[in-house]
């Protein structure tokens, strides 16, 4: 690392300075060098102190990234090359999440095939399909593949994706170790997967079960807690009446009156006077002629619809709670395809009830309801039409039709949902967990608190890492649940429907006194809640593996999206608590979502993302990367191209100041600055007030950005670096230019050597500070211009983060307010030729300033400075403020108002006001050259 910034003094070796700079190519150039010297590689640092570790999410390998991915992203690099400037070895992998359903839904459609299980594998399998751009392709028109097929079809489209994501990432500048990289699906990523889950298991953590579970017809597969999403669904209030033994109705409404064969009761709220004294009695349904109880339950909701409602099994989740509660028989009437069985139940005993069954047997849901709707017409059952509503229902995130609540065998893990003291120690875990920003704590506390069951883990899904469990074949040919047969740890990781368990042979599979393969796959998030083992190699075999794992967990940081606290954070969190018996990091970064310019989400589904690729190759990585980093932390952010526009500016101003300032001196034999030359920026060698001011606000700045950073707020920490940044190219090299080149003044004084070299050692600090700043967020920009000022030395992302102890060495005492003020003075001084309309170059006989005693005293010491930029030939004289202002008839208020720095800006202090001017004559203006 680079570290003479803070050792005293600044060694520069200076290069030749381009003809024209510019920010097009710096990508391809750089990146390049990175790969070549291996800048951004772990060291493998075993001191686990000196190592700076991050969870990087794996993005979703599904086709394309979008420009929220650069956002997030970025916010994550911009403290990556912070940690690696502040001398930390940092760890900084990337993964890619190519398990679970979007990768099928990928497969299914770019290659237009779908699996079938009965299917034997085929080595020459060729899928219809190479790309269907963009055409969605319909079930019945895809070829049915095995399981195998369809896998090795998800393993080449990722490998295809993943290519495509790596140049994006590298484009944009990310400082990730390519080195590091796995993937969620991988040799590497099972077995974790699989040794995490079988230990979870030993100690009673993981369980199976027949429970009631949030099913999606569409993907045939079960759905999580986590994986809800709540949306308004229009449906129908039918007013349907059940009767009492003596004939007399009692109505209840409902949207499911395809259910009325699932119904074991009629619930009404206890405190509910209209159906007290019913509770405990029988009423009959009607079309099915079942009797059911009528019974109470708190849950029951008064004020809507009749106050009365029938409990199926299972029509949604509160169904669920009344069947556990009160112990109401099991009656499910809907598969897992969505559709009402075929065999008639035996709980409908009556002639005509069955008969109305065989009416529904087999149809959709949808269909189903029709028929019923239209038999209870026809029997007088139903009051009145039904009446158009909209209800909140529950839908599988990624799914288009309202989940349905079906029985079946699924593996649990728990995670506080039915424990109360695992809930608490989760909710202690949150507690010691540092949120950034703070606020969204609540959001972990606020799931953590309102969880009803443990993490459903299983998924009836192809592609993804496989529950590593076979169980025996009983003499009935049914599998024994209650004893699966395990595998050791050192066979992992395994595929229990193609590997035969110890002490079996393949021919016993799925036979009487054999084994069978457990079939279901983990939930993609069981594998993703893993990736702080997965990328620290916990429990890898090998020294070296053990070594990186002690150095690097628990890790230091997890970068995520606000929406998947309740996913991806809080399973991560499970599970280390479970296995490891601590937090998996110590920060957590929570990113904003990135708006169109209407202020809506970007999102696929809504078709308003743009393409990062376009802001990149129309505006430049820095620019795009300034965009994002000018965000903070947990707020949404606009998709701006004028922010974008304005980055590009700032990376272009960076390589014209440094390159202006270098240049200076470059002949002067007399201080030996020329190109492939040395030269030292010793602060003591910065003896001018103006000078001292420069470098006493750089030692402000520094300051200012590096407690931003420590706090994890990136977009503050740049806010102050560019703020300054304008100053010291507006004012500040404006101010001392002419002192630095050593030539003479307006008047024709000459400066004095060390005025010139105060100068010269001021702006190389200068610039060669602000190209360390800048380097988190505009990577490309700030190596070229370190590479022309420390030639030789090594990469700006290797470099030492300034100290401020440097600048305050330099400053000596100076306050950093007299470099504002004659920036506010020069304003004024310029604005009275903007004012007559004449050339900058027009000298002023003289001026009368109006100040503050303050002021006056403080700007005496600039006064050369500010006459040499002003082009002031006669003298600067000062009148109090009051008195200009009786004179100021031409002053200029707009233009100290408008000054650039936030502090100056109508402080009585800092106020400036031109009392009188003398203007001289413009100068000539040259003649035209002869065509």
């Amino acid at each position: 690392m680079t570290d003479s910034a803070n050792s005293g003094s600044i060694h520069a070796h200076l290069t030749a300075l381009p003809d024209k700079v510019s920010v097009d190519g710096l990508e391809d150039k750089w990146t390049e060098q990175w790969d070549n010297t291996g800048v951004y590689t772990f060291g493998g640092t075993r001191d686990r102190k000196a190592v700076y570790s991050i969870d990087t999410p794996p993005p979703t390998v599904s086709g394309s990234l979008h420009v929220g991915h650069v956002f997030s992203y970025t916010h994550t690099d911009t403290i990556a090359r912070y940690k690696r400037m502040r001398g930390f070895d940092v760890f900084y992998p990337m993964g890619w999440d190519d398990n679970g359903l979007p990768t099928e839904r990928r497969v299914q459609n770019y290659f237009g095939v779908r699996v079938d299980t009965s299917l034997p594998y085929d080595p020459d399998f060729k899928p219809p399909f190479e790309g269907t751009e963009g055409k969605k392709i319909q079930a019945k028109d895809q070829v049915p593949c095995s399981r195998q097929n369809f896998i090795e079809l998800c393993e080449r489209l990722t490998s295809q994706d993943e290519k495509q994501f790596e140049a994006l990432w590298r484009a944009l500048g990310l400082s990730v170790d390519w080195k590091q990289t796995y993937h969620t699906i991988g040799e590497h990523p099972r077995r974790v997967a699989q040794k995490a889950f079988l230990r979870n298991l030993a100690r009673g953590e993981a369980y199976t079960k027949e429970a009631p579970g949030l099913w999606d017809v569409t993907f045939q597969t079960a759905v999580a807690q986590a994986e809800l999403e709540s949306r308004e669904y229009a449906g129908f209030y039918h007013r349907i009446a059940f009767y009492f033994e003596d004939g007399t109705p009692i109505y209840i409404e409902t949207t499911r009156p395809e259910l009325l064969p699932a119904c074991g009761a009629l619930i009404a709220h206890p405190d509910d006077t209209r159906y007290q004294k019913y509770f405990g009695q029988y009423v009959t349904s009607p079309l099915f002629g079942v009797k059911v109880p009528v019974l109470a339950h708190t849950a029951a909701e008064m004020d809507k619809g009749a106050g009365i409602a029938m409990c199926c099994t299972f029509g949604d989740v509160t169904d669920v709670q009344w069947w556990r509660d009160l112990n109401l028989p099991t009656r499910s009437v809907i598969q897992r395809n969505g559709r009402i069985i075929q065999e008639t139940p035996d709980w409908i005993e009556s002639e005509s009830g069955r008969a109305m069954f065989a009416r529904i047997a087999g149809k959709t849901t949808f269909s189903a309801r029709q028929e019923v709707v239209e038999a209870l017409r026809e029997s007088g059952d139903m009051d009145g039409e039904p009446k158009p509503t909209t209800r909140m229902t529950n839908f599988y995130e990624k799914g288009d039709k309202p989940l349905e609540i079906v029985t079946s065998r699924q593996w649990y893990l728990k995670n506080g949902g039915t424990d109360a003291q695992l809930n608490a120690e989760l909710i202690a875990r949150g507690k010691e967990l540092e949120f950034h920003p703070d606020f969204m704590r609540v959001r972990y506390e606020n799931w953590v608190g309102g969880l009803n069951g443990d993490w459903l883990i299983s998924r009836q899904r192809f592609f993804g890492v496989p529950f590593p469990l076979w169980y025996p074949v009983l003499a009935d040919g049914s599998a024994d649940y209650e004893h699966p047969i395990v595998p050791s740890e050192d066979v992992l990781p395994i595929d229990p429907t193609s590997d035969t368990p110890a002490g079996y042979s393949e021919d016993q599979r799925d036979v009487p006194g054999g084994f069978t393969a457990e079939k279901d796959i983990m939930d993609t998030w069981a594998t993703s809640s893993l990736t702080p083992q997965i990328v620290t190699r916990w429990e890898e075999p090998g020294e070296e593996n053990q070594a990186i794992f002690h150095a690097t967990f628990p890790m230091d940081l997890r970068p995520q999206g606000q929406d998947i606290i309740r996913t991806w954070l809080f399973s991560s969190v499970d599970r280390a608590h479970l296995e490891n018996k601590c937090l998996p990091w110590a920060h957590t970064a929570l990113s904003g979502w990135i708006l169109d310019p209407d202020h809506k989400k970007m999102s696929k589904s809504k078709g308003n993302v743009v393409v990062p690729n376009e802001p990149l190759q129309k505006f430049g990585a820095d620019a795009v990367r300034y965009w994002a980093a000018s965000a903070r932390l947990g707020l949404d952010a606009t998709y701006d191209e004028g922010q974008m526009k304005i980055g590009r500016r700032l990376a272009i101003k960076l390589l014209n100041a440094t390159k202006f300032a270098l240049a200076i001196g470059r002949e002067d034999e007399q201080h030996h600055v020329g190109d492939g030359a040395s030269v030292v920026w010793n602060p003591q060698d910065v003896t001018e007030p103006l000078d001292r001011a420069a470098m006493a606000k750089m030692a402000l700045v520094v300051r200012e950005a590096t407690e931003a950073f420590e706090a994890y707020e990136h977009s503050k920490a740049l806010e102050a670096i560019e703020s300054y940044f304008w100053q010291f190219c507006d004012d500040y090299i404006e101010l001392v230019k002419n002192r630095a080149y050593g030539t003479a003044d307006v008047l024709g004084h000459v400066p004095s050597e060390a005025a010139t070299l105060s100068a010269r050692t001021a702006l190389g600090l200068g610039l060669d500070a602000f190209a360390r700043l800048f380097a988190p967020f505009l990577p490309y920009a700030t190596e070229e211009v370190w590479g022309w000022m420390h030639e030789g030395e090594g990469s700006v992302h290797r470099a030492a983060w300034p100290e401020a102890s440097l600048y305050e060495q330099a400053a000596f005492h100076e306050a950093p307010e007299l470099l504002t003020r004659a920036g506010v003075a020069l304003t004024a001084l310029r604005g009275i030729k903007s004012k007559a309309k004449v050339s900058m170059r027009t000298p002023i006989n003289s001026v009368t300033l109006g100040a503050s005693e303050e002021v006056r005293k403080s700007l005496q010491s600039a006064l050369g400075d500010i006459a040499q930029a002003a082009r002031v030939v006669g003298k600067i004289a000062f009148a109090g403020l009051e008195a200009s202002a009786k004179a100021a008839h031409d002053a200029i208020d707009e233009a100290v108002a408008a000054h650039a720095d936030g502090e100056a800006a109508g402080a009585a202090d800092m106020q400036i006001e031109v009392a009188e001017a003398e203007l001289g004559e413009p100068p000539a203006k040259k003649p035209k050259a002869a065509k």
